[in-house]
């Protein structure tokens, strides 16, 4: 190897969801929305001046960051935008943890937390879920450089009550608590309330699922003024112009319509709700789901030879060839047709492999 390989930072990467583009296919492995933008988006999108994009966008974000802060009464110096919340989640990261302490994340988890770790030269260590995938709290005690939790956790889809996150901050004042809340508007209950209790505590969303946003790229983060202001100060020695011009609007948009946001997620909801004893019918189990999607096991069949079964009728969902998550698959929920559809097919097939 030449001595400027030598130099190279290497890290093994996140694996993104697979994008497929086939004609009449079923997506459902990336959690993304199935209905469409609210309406103001598409109407804002129509009447967006393409002069704009000639210009530098506003580093501050202001238009959405306001509109943020008045959707979650909040100052808005406590609130922090970025290119989604993996955007925000990585500059957290970068931010926050930095002492010779390990960190602290699920072994069960979203994927890319070991990847910023590796990347940042971050030490970190997993706790074991416990045997239904739950976080033991105590595991979470003790001396440690920060702490990250997803909560609704993915690709498990628990979520844990606010005073199981409660109780973790409340005993690791000296560290930064991370809580990853991507999923919390299907079902959960956001501890966004305890970060005027908890100056250490900074709380991430993202645009991506709830607001059907994902091809905007939009995340933000929620905290005391001095988490917020910290994070800012290092955005702004890294790229001050992160977020582009039609994100900034077109997510101002979004968060101005209550009523749409209300609506799809419990449009979501109900199709997961009725999904749920479909697959129980079919042979599955999984756990009680309050995301967009549901991490199901077969009884009998494989989840591999499922996957690859799925696959070939141009129907995705996602598989993890991990220890203990093996024999599972992640299933977003789609429309109500895209799920019978789904369904229709798992039927047929687990039938044909029990003849």
């Amino acid at each position: 190897m030449s001595t400027w390989e030598d130099k190279i930072r290497t890290v093994v990467p996140y694996v993104p969801g697979e994008q497929p583009k086939f004609p009449g296919m079923i997506k459902l492995n990336t959690n993304e929305n199935p209905y469409p933008p609210a309406p103001g988006v598409q109407k804002r999108l129509k009447e967006m001046e393409a002069g704009m994009l000639k210009l530098y966008s506003d580093p501050t974000a202001s238009e959405l960051v306001n509109a943020l802060a008045e959707a979650y009464e909040l100052p808005a110096d406590q609130i922090f935008v970025g290119v989604g919340s993996d955007d925000v989640l990585s500059m957290s990261f970068l931010t926050f943890f930095n002492s010779d302490k390990p960190i602290l994340f699920p072994d069960i988890t979203y994927s890319f937390y070991d990847v910023w770790a590796d990347l940042y030269r971050i030490p970190y260590r997993c706790p074991a879920l416990d045997e239904n995938f739950r976080i033991r709290k105590e595991d979470y005690y003790g001396d440690n450089g920060g702490i990250v939790i997803a909560n609704p956790n993915a690709p498990t889809s628990i979520c844990e009550e606010p005073d199981v996150i409660e109780d973790i901050i409340r005993n690791n004042p000296n560290c930064v608590v991370i809580v990853d809340e991507a999923y919390i508007d299907f079902g959960g209950t956001s501890v966004r309330p305890l970060i005027d209790k908890y100056e250490n505590l900074l709380v991430v969303q993202t645009f991506s699922k709830s607001r059907s946003l994902a091809g905007l790229r939009i995340g933000f983060a929620m905290g005391s003024k001095k988490l917020i202001a910290a994070l800012s100060d290092v955005k702004y020695s890294f790229n001050s112009y992160t977020m582009n011009y039609p994100s900034i609007v077109l997510g101002a948009e979004a968060v101005r319509d209550r009523e749409y946001f209300i609506e799809t997620t419990q449009k979501v909801i109900r199709t997961r709700e009725e999904t749920k004893p479909a697959l129980a019918k079919l042979g599955f189990h999984f756990p009680d789901s309050r995301t967009n999607f549901i991490f199901a096991a077969h009884e009998s069949v494989p989840a591999k030879e499922i996957f690859a079964a799925l696959r070939k009728e141009n129907i995705f969902v996602r598989y993890f060839d991990k220890p203990r998550i093996d024999n599972y698959l992640r299933i977003s929920v789609g429309t109500d047709e895209q799920m019978k559809k789904l369904l229709a097919f798992l039927e047929t097939y687990l039938s044909e492999k029990h003849a």
